[in-house]
């Protein structure tokens, strides 16, 4: 009966370390990233939008925003073409 109890707790380490590794490697997946990358565009659009309503408005800090949103969108273009390959014709 000792026997059962000590292997029990290597049986849940072991695979609570699974769960954490594979937790883990879903921290760093590309899905998140394109996630992250859709969220970023979002706030970047908002703050766009706050912005252009500031009286005065600073355009160079509008066309750097603006520069960003774009460089996001670019961003979330190639992944989610590297994610979701067009078929061949």
């Amino acid at each position: 009966m000792k026997s059962d109890l000590c292997e029990k707790p290597n049986y849940y380490q072991s695979k609570r370390r699974a769960l954490k590794n594979s937790l883990d490697l879903n921290l760093h997946s590309p899905e998140r990233r394109l996630i992250e990358l859709k969220i970023e565009h979002a706030d970047m659009n908002a703050l766009l939008d706050l912005a252009g309503h500031t009286v005065p408005v600073d355009e160079l800090m509008l066309r750097r925003l603006k520069k960003r949103r774009l460089h996001l969108r670019d961003q979330i273009s190639q992944l989610e073409l590297s994610l979701d390959p067009p078929e061949p014709a």
